[in-house]
C-alpha cells in the first residue's frame, strides 16, 4: 500500500469531515430544486483498470490501490458528478473485514471524503449497502439486518450526507435494508436491479416502488443489470404506481448499466454470454449518455446517475445535457465548453451538434451478431 495513503478513522474525521462545507445543500433540498447527477460505476472501473477481480467485484482496491480509487472519484467530480459513492460495493462478501490490517470500509470512506473536500463546489458523499448472501441462504431478518447495520456504522461514524440501498434482486431484502438505513436519520435512496419483468420473486416494478416507498425510502428506482432504455422503461412503470398511490412526493432515481442490453434476459447482463469479458462492443457512447440524461429528466427522474460501465466522459455528457436543471457546471465544461459544440472547424459537418445527436455509430464488426444469446445454466 502506498504510504501516502495510511488511514485511521480519527485522522480522517479531523482532516476531512470537519473541513467540509457546513452550508452545502443536502440531497432532498437539491432534489426539490432540480436534478442531481450521481457518479459512475466504481468497482467496474477498478476491474477494467486491473485493480479488482471480475466476478468477485469486491473493493479491496480502497486499501491496496487507494490512489486509483481516489483518482476515479476526482474524475467523476471533474466531469460533473454532484455525488460520490464510496468504493464499498459488496464489501460484505469480503472474507476479512481488513486488508493489510486496514479496514476496507474505513479506507473507502476516507477516499470519498478526501475527493469531496478537494472539489471547488460542495459535493455530497453517500455510502451504500448492497444485497447479501445471507438473504438467499435463508437467514432471518434479524441476521440480515445485523449485516446492514455493520455496513451502515461506517457511514454514520463518518457523518455522510445520505445512504443508499442498491443492487437488490429481491425487493423484500431491499425493504429490510431501508428499515435499517432509516435508523441513521439520513435521507435514504433505494434501488432494485430489475427490468420491466420485476424482481426475482416476481414482484412487478410497480410493487417494488410502492414497497420501498412505504418502507421509508425518500428516493426509489433502479440501478445496474440493464442498459438505459430498459431502466427508463422500468422507472416509468414505478412512476405511474407512485402517482396512483399518491406517493409521488417520493423522488425517482435511475443508475443504469453503461452498456446496451435490450436483449438481456430477466437477470440482466449476468445472463448474457458476453458478460463480463466481451461487453466492450456494447459500451455506451457519450452521445448515448447525453440522450439518456435528457430522457430521464423528461420522464421526471430527479436523481440521474450511472452504474457499471459509466465513466467520466459519460458523466460529463449527462452534466452538459442537464445544464440549467442542476446546481453545478462541470469543471471540465467550464474549462473547455460543451464537447458537442467544440470538435471541428465550422465548415466541417461534425462541428454541428445535430450531427452527433443523429448519427448512428458503426461497430466495425461486419459479421457481429445483432443480439445476444442467454447463458444456459446447468
Amino acid at each position: 500500500m502506498d504510504p501516502c495513503f495510511s488511514f485511521t478513522r480519527k485522522q480522517e474525521e479531523n482532516e476531512d469531515i470537519d473541513s467540509m462545507p457546513s452550508n452545502k445543500k443536502g440531497l432532498l433540498e437539491r432534489l426539490a430544486e432540480g436534478v442531481v447527477i450521481g457518479d459512475g460505476g466504481m468497482i467496474w472501473a477498478m476491474e477494467l483498470k486491473g485493480y479488482a477481480e471480475a466476478g468477485k467485484y469486491t473493493p479491496e482496491a480502497a486499501v491496496e490501490h487507494p490512489e486509483a480509487v481516489l483518482q476515479m472519484h476526482r474524475e467523476f467530480v471533474h466531469n460533473g458528478a454532484e455525488v460520490l459513492q464510496t468504493c464499498t460495493f459488496w464489501s460484505s462478501k469480503l472474507e476479512e473485514e481488513t486488508v493489510e490490517g486496514v479496514s476496507v470500509n474505513d479506507a473507502a470512506c476516507a477516499l470519498a471524503l478526501k475527493a469531496a473536500k478537494e472539489a471547488s463546489d460542495p459535493i455530497l458523499v453517500a455510502g451504500s449497502v448492497t444485497k447479501t448472501d445471507l438473504y438467499e441462504q435463508g437467514e432471518s431478518k434479524e441476521v440480515v439486518q445485523a449485516e446492514f447495520r455493520r455496513q451502515l456504522d461506517f457511514y454514520v461514524r463518518n457523518d455522510f450526507d445520505f445512504v443508499i440501498a442498491e443492487f437488490f434482486d429481491h425487493v423484500l431484502e431491499a425493504e429490510w435494508a431501508v428499515e435499517v438505513l432509516k435508523e441513521s436519520g439520513k435521507p435514504v435512496l433505494a434501488t432494485v436491479c430489475i427490468g420491466p419483468e420485476g424482481d426475482a420473486d416476481s414482484f412487478s416494478p410497480e410493487q417494488c416502488a410502492l414497497r420501498l416507498a412505504r418502507a421509508g425510502a425518500d428516493v426509489v428506482g433502479v440501478n445496474c443489470r440493464f442498459g438505459p432504455q430498459t431502466c427508463l422503461k422500468t422507472v416509468a412503470m414505478m412512476k405511474r404506481a407512485l402517482k396512483l398511490a399518491k406517493l409521488d412526493h417520493v423522488y425517482l432515481a435511475v443508475q443504469p448499466y453503461g452498456y446496451h442490453t435490450p436483449d438481456a434476459p430477466i437477470n440482466g447482463y449476468s445472463g448474457m454470454k458476453e458478460f463480463p469479458f466481451a461487453m466492450d462492443a456494447r459500451v455506451m457512447t457519450r452521445i448515448d449518455a447525453y440522450n439518456y440524461a435528457k430522457e430521464a429528466s423528461k420522464l421526471g427522474v430527479r436523481y440521474i446517475g450511472g452504474c457499471c460501465g459509466f465513466e467520466g466522459r459519460h458523466i460529463r455528457s449527462m452534466s452538459e445535457a442537464l445544464q440549467g436543471k442542476t446546481g453545478r457546471i462541470a469543471p471540465v465544461t467550464k474549462r473547455y465548453g460543451k464537447w458537442i459544440n467544440t470538435y471541428a472547424d465550422k465548415d466541417d459537418e461534425r462541428a454541428d451538434a445535430k450531427h452527433w445527436l443523429e448519427m448512428k455509430p458503426a461497430t466495425g464488426r461486419p459479421k457481429s451478431s445483432a443480439m445476444s444469446e442467454s447463458v444456459k445454466y446447468s
